[in-house]
């Protein structure tokens, strides 16, 4: 079953589009994992490790200008111990992998210096306090905005920077009224069609 996207954001097809020096993104950590880690392409769609790298690249070639968020730090070392683990052994428990096989575990490390390196040598930080105020306004958040808690923060971390366009393959960010989402997700392209959000630019 398709996922039914309620899009309130406008949306741009990257496959698409022209960069412009002025161009401010914020790049979510999908992207970071596809663009960074040298065995993406081992989990990843096709278009997930050739469409969103080259985007990125295009944005770099034109001085557009980058910024990832602290939390993302997060989810990339999670997202490639996982990976690595899986290349490993599928089936030995997360913790097992990480205190039973220093070997692997300097491995990862290493995947996550190379890829968290690239990413603040591109990048900009922009990045938000987390405190009671910051998770009430993202729990309001939650409440109409169909995101996780990583991607509510990620948002705090956005308005905080006055960043109003994301390039993600997550299509949860449709649901976010007055920000633009670029991205080559095809479902999320097609709602954006079909409910009058998709962008084009010129």
């Amino acid at each position: 079953m398709g996922v039914n996207y309620t899009v309130q954001a406008e949306v741009v097809d990257i496959r698409s589009d022209s960069h412009s020096k002025d161009d401010i993104f914020l790049v979510d950590t999908n992207v970071w994992y596809w663009y960074t880690y040298t065995n993406a392409s081992i989990s990843a769609l096709n278009y997930q490790i050739t469409e969103y790298p080259s985007y990125v690249a295009k944005a770099i070639s034109v001085d557009s200008l980058l910024l990832y968020c602290g939390l993302s730090f997060a989810e990339l070392t999670y997202n490639i111990e996982q990976a690595e683990r899986k290349i490993f052994n599928p089936d030995i428990r997360p913790k097992e992998y990480r205190h039973n096989y220093p070997a692997e575990r300097a491995k990862v490390v290493a995947e996550v210096e190379t890829a968290w390196n690239q990413v603040t040598s591109i990048a900009a930080c922009t990045d938000i306090l987390i405190n009671e105020d910051k998770t009430n306004t993202a729990l309001k958040r939650f409440q109409t905005q169909l995101l996780d808690g990583y991607d509510l923060l990620i948002l705090e971390a956005m308005d905080k920077a006055g960043v109003k366009q994301i390039i993600t393959d997550d299509g949860d960010y449709l649901t976010v009224p007055g920000i633009r989402v670029f991205t080559a997700n095809g479902g999320a392209i097609s709602a954006a069609k079909k409910q009058g959000k998709r962008l084009l630019r010129s």
